[in-house]
């Protein structure tokens, strides 16, 4: 049985997406197998990992309203991972949440649509959208745990009780068996005072939760989307790629799985 990964925050901009893209290729270049489930309508992490929105011709809206029956039938082969498989998103997503309204069960829909394939991988990384709308209610119920990227900056708490409230309602109502990944601190910039404070905050406030890796600024971290590549296979020695092939350790240490040398 896979874990279940959701990459969580309603505030934009923190590093979800290049989370969840790289997350997942650091797992895969480990050896591990690991689908990525775009659950924004933006379709960021579809276009990341190489794919257009524009031409795909089926996503995982088709599943969750059930227009496809097989979620197999809408898997991708990422280039270049044996190891690595995306279900790709679209705009049409957006009105997934209009569409479910009024249906039974409308907040477990996501998690019913992947049950089928759970068992096909080591890791599904949840790539979620930057709301607490139906769609990432729909993904926490999915998830077995929860990861929250949280950006150094000055606003970095801001919403985050929000969304560990949103996450605590979950589990008591909807998914008991969710915990919290970790809080994965981003965007860290070593020359400004300002990062370094966010970090001994965040760490103060949550102790053992953040993860030791601490995600760095990055030009290559930044660019490699654009070229609809993870880091690891944009510039594998840059300090981005290092700093979420640490991560994705962590993760297998934190999980008690096996830590390639």
């Amino acid at each position: 049985m896979s874990k279940v990964i959701a990459i969580a925050n309603q505030k934009g901009g923190v590093g979800k997406t290049t989370t969840a893209i790289n997350l997942a290729a650091a797992l895969a270049v480990y050896e591990l197998k690991v689908l990525v489930i775009d659950v924004d309508p933006q379709a960021n992490a579809t276009s990341g990992l190489g794919f257009d929105p524009r031409n795909v011709r089926q996503t995982i809206y088709d599943v969750i309203t059930g227009q496809v029956a097989d979620p197999y039938d809408c898997i991708l082969k990422v280039p270049d991972f044996e190891t690595l498989h995306l279900i790709p998103s679209h705009i049409d997503l957006v009105g997934a949440e209009v569409d479910m309204i009024n249906l039974p069960r409308r907040e477990y829909k996501l998690r019913e649509a992947i049950q089928p394939i759970r068992d096909a991988y080591d890791f599904i990384i949840l790539d979620c959208a930057p709301s607490l709308g139906l769609m990432t209610v729909n993904a926490l119920v999915a998830a077995d745990s929860v990861l929250v990227p949280v950006q150094c900056e000055y606003f970095a708490l801001e919403g985050l009780g929000k969304l560990l409230n949103t996450i605590k309602i979950v589990q008591q109502r909807l998914n008991p068996s969710l915990t919290i990944e970790g809080i994965l601190l981003t965007m860290f910039d070593a020359r400004l005072r300002l990062s370094k404070q966010v970090v001994e905050e965040v760490q103060r406030h949550f102790g053992k939760v953040v993860f030791s890796t601490v995600i760095q600024r990055n030009a290559r971290l930044s660019e490699a989307p654009s070229h609809g590549k993870p880091v690891i296979r944009y510039d594998i020695h840059s300090r981005g790629a290092v700093d979420y092939l640490t991560l994705a350790r962590e993760i297998l240490q934190r999980n008690n799985l096996p830590v390639p040398a």
